[in-house]
């Protein structure tokens, strides 16, 4: 494992400062890193990382949305609610029904496999998405108007939704019954998440508080540590507390973290915010090596030119739905623009639920998890230079 975690490492940073120079964002150098170390290529990464690797990308994750939820600010938050909450299922359902209607047609699927087809396809990747608007925030660009804020909100929420879609069609294409209760799962989770993770977030800063007014003072890095830890076991009580509530635990995450920052001084809220930054550091690398390693480029090859047709088709579909949310927002051409190409990189989700189809036997399974590695392959690194590129271009203050 020693010698897997050296390759990660090491290979992913040289690749990535590459990428750098040549002016592709660094994450297209860490992808590529784990296609090449992974089991489908030169398989040099040892089972065991292999092994762990879903809970690797998800201590990833968690280290990313505290961050975020560290930079945000409410007032901020309110500003753009209305379409920040659009954003979190609109484009999603844009894109599944391009699937639906052009799936079949493309493919010779069903309806219902065209279905389970876009509710793999149609979530944005937090993993890409997130540290770009963290970045945007803390550097104040678009800020103004709310922009990487409203897009943070929207894309955390997204996941929610998709995934809770998946399940229901997952359902439907065993030859199980469609149950309308499910997608009550949906506002549920995301209430649920908000809360506990703001009850989470209140006793935090309670025992910080606590700890200040009588002289046992915590330090930042064992701040940060218990921070850590409950926010693992927020995301744990996603899967303890399934069949009995849902629960959005990554959403939490987001909501704890936030209020940490409201009852905090500025002073303190910054410090947590670097330590957390040299976290992603390490992060970063780990989580995009490994949705690499988890790219069969076999699949990729054999999913054709019908599969680039449909997720073109997808995304020209997915981004109407994107500008439909701006409608009645006082943003410009331009700043549309940037939202729309912020909602294209595919990877996290993909990565973790496209093979599931396959796993369970499915006459679409193969199907599935061929465009779905595509979409990574093309939509992950397109995604991040368009968004990079385009906040030079597009956003202002």
């Amino acid at each position: 494992m020693l010698l897997s975690l050296a390759l990660i490492f090491l290979v992913g940073l040289a690749l990535a400062a590459v990428c750098r120079q040549i002016r592709l964002p660094r994450l297209v150098g860490m992808l590529l890193t784990g296609v090449l170390l992974g089991p489908f290529v030169l398989n040099l990464l040892d089972d065991s990382i292999l092994t762990i690797s879903s809970d690797l990308r998800q201590i990833a994750l968690v280290i990313i949305l505290i961050k975020a939820g560290l930079s945000l600010n409410l007032s901020d938050l309110k500003k753009v609610g209305r379409p920040a909450i659009l954003l979190s299922f609109v484009p999603a359902t844009f894109e599944l029904i391009s699937y639906i209607i052009f799936a079949p047609m493309i493919f010779g699927v069903t309806k219902t496999e065209a279905a389970l087809l876009g509710s793999v396809l149609s979530a944005v990747s937090p993993a890409v998405v997130v540290p770009r608007m963290v970045k945007l925030i803390e550097k104040k660009i678009g800020t103004k108007k709310g922009i990487p804020q409203m897009i943070l909100g929207g894309a955390s929420l997204d996941d929610v939704y998709v995934i809770v879609l998946f399940s229901v069609f997952i359902s439907m294409a065993q030859g199980g019954d469609f149950e309308l209760k499910r997608f009550a799962d949906i506002p549920i989770s995301v209430v649920s998440g908000i809360l506990l993770g703001a009850i989470a977030g209140l006793l935090l800063s309670a025992l910080f508080e606590f700890s200040y007014n009588h002289q046992h003072l915590i330090r930042n890095s064992m701040k940060v540590i218990l921070i850590l830890a409950v926010a693992f076991l927020l995301r744990a009580a996603e899967d303890l507390l399934a069949g009995a509530v849902a629960v959005s635990g990554l959403l939490a995450i987001l909501s704890m973290a936030l209020v940490l920052a409201m009852r905090s001084t500025e002073p303190v809220t910054h410090r947590l915010q670097q330590k957390f930054g040299k976290l992603w550091l390490a992060a970063e690398v780990l989580l995009f090596v490994l949705v690499g390693a988890a790219v069969d480029i076999r699949y990729t090859l054999s999913a054709g030119a019908g599969a680039l047709l449909a997720i073109a088709l997808a995304l020209i579909i997915r981004s109407v739905g994107v500008l439909v949310c701006m409608i009645g927002t006082p943003l410009t051409k331009k700043e549309r623009l940037f939202c729309v190409l912020s909602y294209l990189p595919k990877a996290t989700v993909q990565a973790a639920i496209g093979s599931v189809p396959l796993s369970l036997g499915l006459p679409c399974g193969q199907l599935v998890l061929s465009v779905a590695v595509l979409a990574i392959v093309i939509t992950a690194p397109l995604g991040a230079w368009a968004i990079d590129l385009g906040a030079e271009k597009l956003l202002n203050e």
